[in-house]
C-alpha cells in the first residue's frame, strides 16, 4: 500500500485514517565500536600515506625537526632552522631568479595547492555544474598537481568519465571566478585529462620598445615580441603565410613593422625581398624607402605587383620541379614576402569588379603554391567575416589581436579557439594596455597563445630608412 523507501520502514503509524500523514522512521543498523575504530584507523593512515606522497619535502621537514628535537635537544634544532632560513634568504637576494625557479615558486604552488584550490574544490565543481551530487555523495573531477609560473598558476585535473573539454571550456567563467583569477584557459594534456591556467598577473600589461636590429641576416623565425611566458615571440614567416586581424588601433602595424625590422638585414644582403601594398597610403608609406620599387598604393598598382609576385612564384616553380620541394633563400632566389595593409579593402571593398577579382585570384594563388618556393603572404584586416575575406582558411598561421566580437575570435583562430581561452575580444582598447596584445595560432600548435608585439615608432622607421635604404632589386 505505502511506497517504501530504501533503508526505510513504515512503522509505529499513529492512526490508519486517509487524512494522518504517515511517519517514516529510518532504519537503524548498529556498528560494532572496534568495527567503526578500525574504519577510522584505516582511512587515517590512507590520508596520511597519500599527504606524505603528494607533499615529501612538506611532510621530511617537520619530521625531521621534531626527531631532532627529541633525540639532541631544541637548541640544535632551532640552530638548524635558523641557519637554513638565512641561507634561503641570502640565495634569494643573490639569485632570485634560481631561487625563484627551484624553491619560490615551488612553495608558492604548494601553498596555493592547499589554501586555494584544494579549500574550494568541492564547492565551485557543484556550483558550476562540473561535478555531481547524488544520494549524499559527491563526484567530483580529481585536483592533480598545481604547479606555478612568474605569472600563472597551472592545474592538471582529471575529469570524469563521460565529460568532454567543452564542458569544461563552457564554464572557464565559473572557475576563474570560484579560484579568484581574473581569467581561465582550457586545453587538454593526455586522455581524460586537461590543464587549467589561472593567470595571477599580467606580464604583457607594458608596452614593448622596438626590439633591436638583428646583426646577422636570418629569414626566420623572426623575433617581434614577447609572449605570456616571458619568452621571446618568434614568428616565422618563410614557408608560411601569415594573417593579421584586428580592430582599428589594435597594433596590427606593431606585428608588421617588426616583421620588416627584423628581416632588414637580410634584406640588406640579398636574400630577403619586401614587397609592400598599402591601398589605405598611411601605414606603410612611411618607410617607402625600404621596399624601392616594390611598393604599391592604388588598387591598380597593387593588382599589378601581385601579378608580378605570381609571376615570380610559377618561374620557380618551373625551375625548381623535380629538384627540390622546399625552398632555400639565396642571392638568385631571395625570400619574397608580400605584406598586404588592410587586404579587405582590395579583397571586398574594391568597387572595380574586374579589379578585385584579378586581385582575389593573385592572392588565392600565392597563398596556394607560394611558400614552398619562397613567396610568402603577410596580410592585416579589421573585418575578418567570410564575406569580406574568403581566402582566410588559406593562411597557415593567425594571429588575433583586439577584436570587436566574440565570434570574430573563432573566425580568425579556429573553431574552439575562444573557448579554449583566446579571449582577444577582452583585450583593452586603451593604447598603452592593449595594442599590440593578441592571440596567435600556429600550424604545428594549434593551442592558442597570448603574445604581444613590439612597438616600432616613427622615429624607428625613419631610423630603418636611412639606414637599409635602398636595398636591392627584384626577384
Amino acid at each position: 500500500m505505502f511506497k517504501r523507501l530504501p533503508g526505510d520502514e513504515a512503522r509505529n503509524l499513529v492512526s490508519t485514517t486517509p487524512d494522518t500523514a504517515v511517519v517514516f522512521r529510518p532504519a537503524v543498523v548498529k556498528t560494532p565500536a572496534i568495527l567503526t575504530i578500525v574504519i577510522l584507523t584505516g582511512r587515517m593512515l590512507v590520508r596520511l600515506v597519500r599527504t606524505i606522497w603528494r607533499h615529501p619535502i612538506a611532510a621530511i621537514v617537520p619530521a625531521a625537526l621534531g626527531s631532532l628535537w627529541y633525540f639532541y635537544g631544541w637548541p640544535l634544532a632551532a640552530s638548524l632552522s635558523g641557519t637554513v632560513v638565512l641561507a634561503l634568504i641570502s640565495w634569494a637576494f643573490l639569485d632570485r631568479s634560481s631561487f625563484a625557479r627551484l624553491v619560490g615558486y615551488r612553495l608558492l604552488a604548494w601553498w596555493r595547492l592547499i589554501w586555494i584550490y584544494r579549500r574550494h574544490w568541492q564547492p565551485v565543481m557543484i556550483v558550476s555544474g562540473l561535478g555531481r551530487h547524488l544520494r549524499g555523495r559527491d563526484y567530483l573531477p580529481r585536483l592533480g598537481k598545481v604547479t606555478c609560473t612568474s605569472w600563472a598558476d597551472v592545474v592538471t585535473v582529471r575529469m570524469l568519465k563521460g565529460q568532454a573539454v567543452k564542458d569544461w571550456a563552457d564554464r572557464t567563467d565559473h572557475l576563474a571566478q570560484g579560484f579568484g583569477a581574473k581569467s581561465c584557459r582550457v586545453a587538454p594534456s593526455h586522455a581524460g585529462r586537461l590543464t587549467l591556467t589561472f593567470p595571477r598577473s599580467d606580464p604583457l600589461a607594458s608596452p614593448l620598445p622596438a626590439l633591436a636590429i638583428p646583426e646577422e641576416p636570418t629569414v626566420g623565425p623572426v623575433e617581434i615580441g614577447k609572449g605570456e611566458d616571458g619568452r621571446p615571440w618568434r614568428l616565422k614567416v618563410h614557408g608560411t603565410h601569415v594573417l593579421v586581424a584586428g580592430a582599428t588601433g589594435a597594433g596590427k602595424g606593431s606585428i608588421i613593422w617588426s616583421v620588416i625590422r627584423s628581416l632588414l638585414p637580410a634584406a640588406s644582403a640579398g636574400l630577403v625581398e619586401l614587397w609592400a601594398l598599402d591601398p589605405k597610403l598611411m601605414e606603410l608609406s612611411y618607410g617607402r624607402g625600404l621596399f624601392g620599387t616594390r611598393y604599391a598604393a592604388t588598387p591598380e598598382e597593387c593588382a599589378d605587383l601581385l601579378d608580378e609576385a605570381v609571376c615570380v612564384m610559377q618561374k620557380r616553380a618551373a625551375r625548381f620541379a623535380g629538384l627540390q620541394r622546399s625552398h632555400t633563400p639565396t642571392l638568385g632566389d631571395p625570400f619574397v614576402l608580400v605584406v598586404v595593409d588592410e587586404v579587405a579593402f582590395l579583397t571586398a571593398y574594391q568597387s572595380d569588379r574586374q579589379l578585385r577579382q584579378r586581385i582575389s585570384a593573385a592572392l588565392a594563388t600565392l597563398t596556394t603554391q607560394g611558400r614552398a618556393v619562397g613567396v610568402g603572404v603577410l596580410a592585416a584586416l579589421q573585418d575578418p567575416r567570410k564575406e569580406v575575406m574568403n581566402i582566410r582558411n588559406l593562411f597557415p598561421d593567425k594571429i588575433a589581436l583586439r577584436l570587436d566580437e566574440s565570434e570574430q575570435v573563432d573566425m580568425v583562430l579556429g573553431d574552439g579557439a575562444r573557448d579554449r581561452g583566446a579571449l582577444a575580444d577582452h583585450i583593452s582598447p586603451v593604447p598603452e594596455i592593449g595594442a599590440g596584445v593578441g592571440y596567435v595560432r600556429l600550424e604545428t600548435s594549434p593551442e592558442p597563445a597570448r603574445v604581444r608585439a613590439a612597438y616600432v615608432s616613427d622615429a624607428d622607421i625613419c631610423a630603418m630608412v636611412d639606414s637599409f635604404a635602398p636595398h636591392g632589386g627584384a626577384a
